[in-house]
């Protein structure tokens, strides 16, 4: 897909490797920019002539419905609709300081907002010039799990499954599905977390890059390894992002 004149909706867009993905397409492109914190939005809308921002808690889903609404009164057509967004919290269930309502939050914000958007953003997809995308981003913890953030990977787990059948339901329609599988990405969510980090502003790069060549299933940098592994000897595999 040549990345041009093309009306793209991104979630989470604010921050991270959100950012960096509008900071790479703003310039050629109308960017509809979903987020929460809305000091940022108008951050982003003030420096960004072609950025529109939509507030949005993602993680309540009475707002799915009339986000999509919104949306599609301003806009008759999407042609790529990118579900960056995600929370993952650490406490283990076993902690105190463990919060029970995180854990609906957490589905919400990692799988339910993107179920709803897919499917309530259709019309928009398939009104489209010609072929549209929905690229869901995805993590090598959707296969391998570790032993904090369990409502992370199995909700990165479901995006795997959902995105899979999502492209069967759509193969005969202009509407592609896409998985983008990255690694431990240096981003706000992930501070304090873990060593050796890609940065935010290349794992854009890499994810728009499989965007472009519409790579069904994109694993970028050590996920290749991740998964090679994880087929070859799935026990090491479990041992090394166990305690990651």
């Amino acid at each position: 897909m040549n990345l041009v004149n093309k009306i793209i909706v991104i979630t989470g867009g604010t921050s991270g490797i959100g950012r960096q993905i509008v900071e790479q397409l703003h310039a050629q492109n109308t960017i509809i920019v979903v987020a929460r914190n809305s000091k940022r939005l108008e951050q982003l809308k003030k420096r960004y002539k072609n950025v529109i921002c939509f507030s949005a808690d993602l993680s309540d889903p009475d707002c799915y419905k009339p986000l999509s609404e919104r949306i599609q009164a301003e806009y008759a057509r999407v042609d790529v609709l990118i579900n960056n967004a995600a929370v993952q919290n650490e406490p283990f269930f076993t902690d105190p300081n463990f919060e029970y309502e995180q854990i609906s939050r957490e589905i919400n914000v990692n799988f339910t907002a993107v179920c709803s958007l897919s499917f309530l953003l259709l019309p928009a997809l398939k009104a489209s010039d010609s072929e549209s995308i929905i690229l869901n981003i995805n993590s090598g913890l959707s296969f391998v799990a570790k032993k904090s953030a369990s409502v992370y990977c199995a909700s990165k787990a479901a995006i795997n499954l959902f995105s899979q059948s999502l492209s069967y339901q759509l193969e005969h329609t202009n509407i592609k599905v896409l998985q983008a599988f990255i690694p431990l990405v240096d981003t706000p969510m992930t501070h304090g977390r873990g060593g050796e980090k890609m940065s935010a502003e290349y794992a854009a790069q890499s994810i728009l890059n499989g965007l472009k060549k519409q790579v069904p299933q994109h694993d970028i940098g050590k996920i290749k390894i991740l998964r090679l592994l994880n087929a070859l000897t799935p026990r090491l595999a479990k041992r090394l992002l166990k305690g990651s």
